[in-house]
């Protein structure tokens, strides 16, 4: 069959390649002492003149895609990293200097952060193969405190799967916590762990890169179907030996029978409740030796080897945004995805799906912007907390504060097992324990493999 013929050749041609354009030995370059990061840009500019003009139009440094229509709003709307909510950290405005620190340049402080100046661009964290370089963790991007600038320009070369993870591995605080699929696992990973990364593959295999624009958006913060990544950009369809199976393609991801469970090994975040922080008291360790309570954030749940929820997804989905409206005696989906069973475009995707419970007005309804860094976490004062959060965010704020459950949905691409570990037809279809699909949820009358519910 042509695409199971397509699959290994194509692998071999990205490994030759990624073998041969390694990058060129930086170790002789650089012959004056560089001490400060921004003289580290312009010496890297004087070969690559146009990297900087190229990171500055990306998403990675803009944090920001520009209006696109966004499901449930009249108008178009420019969203990114810089201004959408989710229930870990909340939100990056007053919160600049702890934010920023996985941003690609240097400096972002507050509101009043250049994005226009070309040395502001950070070479290093995306190029440095000494493994020395590090932000600083609340530094608004810049180098950690005695980090050798001279030794890390000087080891350049293409970014590997490290440093992608420097940021993408440890959002939200620390190894996994976030996407649940993503963990220092993936640098040195077995087959069993992810087949892709533990054949050989790199990020840029999946997620190619043309003048430092990588393809790939995460739907937990963007909601339209544009510049994803998908499994047949490589497998091509018709992908399996039985037709059957590729029946159920039709409307199932690859990635819901292929990732049958996520956090294979490091626990990640499922519940963050913002509503107890501030009290001094203890934090017992759960089964998985993770911490179940912060003075500073709360209180904790954790899962390890977690079953994925399945939903309905056509590329698109909805975002709350900032000053919109809530119902607090509802859960708030922050990002939930859009899609029904009848639509020919709909597939079923697994997600995780982060719940808490976090701050919001009583009086206008909508998500507060807390001042965290520097702020909750000095003085355990959330109304202070508001106060200074919403005057930086440039919303009115009643001056009472509540909680309310929210939810967020992080769709998994990740942690992909071998085909013998993949998904067999008892896991959704059967009796009991083996089952871990509902049916009515989804929009069925009952289990499809029975002919009284089946369509």
């Amino acid at each position: 069959m042509k695409s199971q013929f397509f699959y290994p050749v194509y692998l071999f041609i990205i490994l030759f390649l990624n073998s041969l354009f390694a990058g060129e030995d930086h170790s002789d370059f650089f012959d004056s002492t560089l001490t400060a990061p921004r003289e580290v840009t312009k010496a890297c500019l004087d070969c690559h003149e146009d990297a900087a003009k190229d990171v500055m139009a990306t998403i990675h440094w803009t944090w920001e895609k520009p209006p696109k229509p966004v499901p449930g709003h009249q108008d178009s709307l420019s969203l990114g990293k810089k201004n959408v909510f989710n229930n870990y950290c909340i939100a990056l405005e007053s919160n600049w200097p702890r934010c920023t620190s996985c941003h690609a340049g240097y400096g972002w402080k507050d509101a009043s952060y250049d994005f226009n100046k070309e040395e502001n661009v950070d070479c290093l964290v995306c190029h440095d193969q000494s493994g020395t370089y590090k932000k600083s963790p609340a530094g608004a991007g810049m180098p950690a405190e005695g980090v050798d600038l001279m030794v890390v320009a000087r080891s350049v070369g293409s970014a590997t799967r490290t440093n992608c993870g420097i940021c993408h591995f440890y959002g939200g605080g620390g190894d996994n916590i976030k996407h649940g699929d993503l963990d220092q696992g993936l640098v040195n990973p077995s087959e069993d762990y992810d087949v892709h990364m533990g054949g050989g593959m790199t990020c840029q295999d999946c997620h190619t890169t043309e003048r430092h624009d990588i393809k790939g958006r995460s739907m937990a913060i963007l909601t339209d179907e544009t510049n994803r990544v998908e499994c047949t950009n490589c497998h091509e369809a018709p992908v399996h030996e039985k037709e059957r199976l590729n029946n159920h393609s039709k409307k199932i991801a690859c990635q819901t029978c292929h990732i049958p469970v996520y956090a294979k090994e490091r626990p990640t975040k499922i519940y963050w409740d913002w509503s107890t922080a501030g009290v001094e008291k203890e934090s017992p360790k759960d089964e998985y030796g993770m911490d179940t309570y912060s003075k500073k954030k709360g209180s904790f749940g954790w899962g390890k080897e977690v079953q994925p929820e399945y939903y309905w997804y056509n590329s698109k989905s909805e975002r709350y945004v900032k000053g919109d409206k809530l119902n607090p005696d509802e859960l708030l989906s922050l990002n939930k995805p859009s899609g029904e069973r009848t639509e020919d475009i709909s597939k079923l995707y697994p997600f995780k799906v982060m719940r808490g419970k976090q701050i919001y007005d009583t009086g206008y309804n909508y998500l507060i912007i807390p001042h965290l860094w520097g702020g909750f976490w000095k003085h355990f004062d959330w109304n202070q907390a508001a106060i200074d959060g919403m005057k930086a965010a440039g919303l009115e704020y009643s001056g009472e504060y509540g909680w309310v459950e929210t939810e967020m949905y992080w769709k998994l691409n990740h942690m992909v097992s071998p085909k013998d570990n993949s998904l067999k037809c008892k896991d959704c279809h059967g009796k009991g324990d083996t089952k871990r699909i509902d049916w009515i949820k989804l929009g069925y009358r009952g289990d499809q493999q029975l002919k009284k519910y089946r369509d």
